[in-house]
């Protein structure tokens, strides 16, 4: 080196140059030259995910019947997933307005109270904010959520198959989830949880909690499970089992998706592949979401 200033070439630079040699980028330069994390003119921060294949669903000891059948789903192309939860500050940026239950948890909290619905209006709003960089914001499919939430692990959680020691215990969620268990605050607003049964630890007052207090998984992605639950973009049906590629759900029916859990679960509801149907104009003050960017 000869002490001067080093710039990493963007990769519309380095196909350019490439250009000009008469040669061409090939795909895997230009996806190594795509940054891993990304944040938009909100402060929504995103990780860029790669393709890959998991099993979507569970068959454990734990699983609840809308689980299954298994289904072993190919994620065919890498995919910007939202790094934490859209939080009250974010949503009141693009919004003007802050519809949560829990606003004395702060900016940073989750945003909740919103249905399928009003992040129509969001992401119709947002994409209009941010239309000059060529990318378009979503929900991620249940099954992008799922192959996030998993960061290539098959068990339950990240951690493992979770031994429940009550419907509110079950220690190896503590360090990646805010749930029923152990979900204590002493804000204003927050929830009486002095008399929630088999409750691992004693608190009065529950509610959720600023996006990012536990540890990230595998990914580097936050709170997948536990704090609120995330709506998705799928409505809901039975898994189709069999090998299936990019699932995006059916085109008819009632309900819509939530994933992940929330700060009131119980335990064994706060596990990668557990799901509800929801119907989408539903506000619970235990229910947001997270966001995809696709290029």
């Amino acid at each position: 080196m000869n002490g001067g200033i080093v710039r990493v070439l963007r990769s519309s630079e380095w196909a350019a140059g490439l250009a000009v040699l008469g040669l061409q980028a090939c795909a895997p330069v230009e996806e190594a030259l795509k940054p891993t994390i990304w944040t938009n003119s909100v402060g929504i921060e995103f990780v860029r995910l790669p393709p890959g294949e998991f099993r979507m669903g569970s068959d454990s000891e734990a699983a609840h019947l809308n689980e299954g059948p298994v289904t072993t789903v190919k994620i065919s192309q890498a995919f910007y997933m939202g790094k934490h939860e859209v939080t009250q500050g974010q949503w009141e940026a693009v919004m003007g307005s802050n519809p949560s239950r829990f606003r004395a948890c702060g900016q940073d909290c989750p945003v909740e109270q919103v249905s399928w619905h009003d992040i129509q209006e969001f992401l119709r709003n947002l994409n209009e904010v941010e239309s000059g960089d060529g990318y378009e914001y979503r929900l991620p499919s249940e099954a992008e959520w799922e192959y996030a939430a998993r960061a290539g692990t098959q068990s339950d959680t990240v951690l493992g198959e979770p031994i429940f020691l009550g419907k509110r215990d079950a220690p190896l969620l503590d360090s990646i989830a805010w749930y029923s268990g152990n979900s204590g605050v002493d804000y204003s607003g927050s929830v009486n949880c002095s008399e929630w049964e088999e409750r691992q630890m004693a608190f009065r007052r529950c509610g959720p909690h600023p996006v990012g207090g536990k540890a990230a998984n595998e990914f580097g992605l936050y709170d997948m499970i536990g704090n609120v639950w995330e709506w998705v973009g799928d409505r809901y049906a039975e898994y189709p089992g069999g090998t299936v590629t990019d699932p995006s759900g059916p085109e008819t029916g009632l309900y819509r998706v939530r994933r992940g859990g929330a700060w009131n679960s119980f335990a064994n509801t706060c596990r990668s592949p557990h799901r509800m149907g929801f119907m989408p104009e539903e506000r619970k003050r235990n229910l947001g979401f997270r966001l995809v960017r696709t290029d």
